[in-house]
């Protein structure tokens, strides 16, 4: 993969699609309890970023927002994964036998 492409996903999810591969989608949460249960842990840590907003601080609070916007990003990245796998009839889930 060039370093442009793997710039575009930092930039998009703060890491490279195979880290995400990686470090959520083979997570153990993943073995475990399904992909599902890793979007929803995602979601739920955006939910708790978005209650508490930084007002206080300018930088912190544009930092905040562009970490949730990542971790949106991130978990749509699962979703569409997920989607894309049970379309091509290679399993329900991804990581998940026929």
């Amino acid at each position: 993969m060039s370093k442009k492409a793997i710039s575009g996903e930092v930039q998009m999810f703060g890491m490279s699609e195979d880290a995400i591969r990686e470090q959520y989608m083979k997570s153990i949460t993943a073995k475990f309890s399904g992909l599902e249960m890793v979007v929803a842990g995602i979601l739920s840590d955006v939910q708790e970023m978005v209650a508490y907003p930084c007002a206080e601080d300018v930088v912190m609070e544009a930092a905040a927002k562009e970490s949730v916007r990542k971790q949106l990003n991130i978990a749509k990245f699962i979703l569409f994964e997920m989607i894309e796998a049970k379309r091509a009839g290679e399993s329900k889930y991804i990581g998940e036998s026929v």
